[in-house]
């Protein structure tokens, strides 16, 4: 049985990521698009005027917090991850449409292997994230390491036609996830990850 805080925004398996470049990139957007290439949604980032301001300071924007808000095709807000200051490895938070937690992202770097955990609220590990940022591939298994996912700039078919030159990855996840708050909760890290990855 599916939740009530269960979105139908994550029905889907396929989610085609495309930047949206605007003139002054104080904060980042990227719309969403289904595996047909109908826009589903939107990831919005919200930046408050002082943190414009001190994003400047490439040392403390590291630091700072960031609010990034999974939205649908009418504005209407799906699920938002968010993260409070921190100095150095940082741990997200993910929430539903009502503001209930749903899940937590730990991060963890070596290189340019960067490695995400996600967590239920009762910090139980649901999902791994790991990956190569510089080469954009990144495989989600579950917690007996088993892949159920995968993050990649690889695409076709009619999706790619509608992808501008900016920054673009496909989410995958395997139908044998169930559409519950656990698959919201690796959906919203996965289509995220190029935001969260910007802020370190």
């Amino acid at each position: 049985m599916i939740p009530a805080t269960y979105s139908k925004f994550f029905d889907y398996n396929d989610f085609f990521i495309d930047e949206k470049v605007g003139l002054f990139k104080f904060s980042n957007a990227y719309k969403v698009f289904n595996h047909a290439g109908e826009e589903i949604g939107l990831i919005q980032q919200k930046v408050s005027t002082l943190h414009k301001v001190l994003r400047v300071i490439g040392d403390l924007k590291k630091m700072m917090p960031f609010t990034l808000e999974i939205m649908d095709t009418n504005g209407v807000i799906q699920a938002t991850i968010s993260r409070g200051w921190t100095m150095f490895m940082s741990k997200i938070v993910i929430t539903d449409a009502n503001g209930v937690e749903i899940g937590k992202i730990q991060q963890k770097f070596k290189l340019f292997k960067p490695r995400f955990i996600i967590t239920d609220p009762q910090e139980q590990t649901i999902a791994e994230i790991n990956g190569d940022w510089k080469a954009w591939d990144f495989t989600i298994t579950d917690p007996n390491a088993m892949p159920i996912g995968t993050i990649s700039k690889k695409w076709n078919g009619a999706v790619k036609e509608i992808f501008t030159s900016a920054d673009k990855y496909v989410v995958s996840i395997a139908g044998s996830v169930h559409e519950d708050i656990r698959k919201m909760a690796i959906v919203s890290t996965a289509i995220t990850i190029d935001m969260v990855l910007k802020e370190r």
